[in-house]
């Protein structure tokens, strides 16, 4: 792998909401850029209903990023949550949240509550992942 950045777009991942790149990669790390829980097949599609159902979304649409480059959950090493309702929905994000990682595999993570997400959504994630 080269330490050169690359900047990465994923066929099949949701389209971004700005402009940015889904993922970049610098040598053995990769940085994904937050991802919302739209439908990867159809940017016009209303968001799910509730916490869980985006928390899931959201974590499929990291999973869908990650292969894409060649990486897996297992590899995430950090993980940004950012919550709009976070009293209301911490412990039921979480919940989900953790169904997707091995109970001794789970990334170091930071969550934070925030006024407002694209789409009115109620839940964003990004990840750093890194494969050797």
């Amino acid at each position: 792998m080269s330490d050169e950045p690359g900047f990465l777009m994923m066929p099949g991942a949701p389209t971004p909401v700005a402009p940015f790149s889904h993922a970049v990669r610098v040598g053995p790390w990769l940085f994904v850029t937050g991802q919302m829980p739209t439908d990867p097949h159809d940017d016009a599609a209303p968001l799910p209903d509730g916490i869980e159902a985006q928390t899931r979304r959201v974590v499929e649409n990291l999973k869908l990023v990650l292969a894409g480059a060649g990486y897996e959950l297992r590899h995430a090493v950090q993980a940004r949550v950012y919550l709009v309702e976070f009293k209301r929905d911490y412990a039921a994000m979480n919940a989900t949240y953790q169904s997707f990682f091995p109970a001794d595999r789970r990334p170091a993570r930071t969550c934070v509550g925030v006024t407002g997400l694209a789409r009115a959504a109620l839940v964003e994630i990004d990840l750093i992942a890194y494969q050797d």
